[in-house]
């Protein structure tokens, strides 16, 4: 388990864990993020928001915000 934000660009990622206060789980929830769920990271660099694609929608999260948001590496097989 690691922070989004140690995520590589391209890499797909599954939220496993969402730390933080109440009110920070309520507005990742508000913005679609909900345990189990697959992220793309689009874009991670340091000092802007980091990236997501969620279900075929960008998401900007911030820096901060990103180091709350706990994820796996998704393992993908091939068919």
């Amino acid at each position: 388990m690691m922070p989004l934000r140690m995520a590589q660009p391209g890499e797909t990622v599954q939220l496993v864990a969402l730390r933080g206060g109440h009110r920070m789980r309520r507005r990742l929830a508000d913005m679609g993020l909900t345990l189990n769920m697959p992220l793309r990271l689009v874009q991670r660099n340091g000092h802007g928001p980091v990236i997501v694609d969620v279900k075929g929608t960008r998401l900007a999260i911030g820096q901060g915000m990103s180091h709350h948001i706990m994820v796996e590496p998704l393992i993908q097989t091939k068919e």
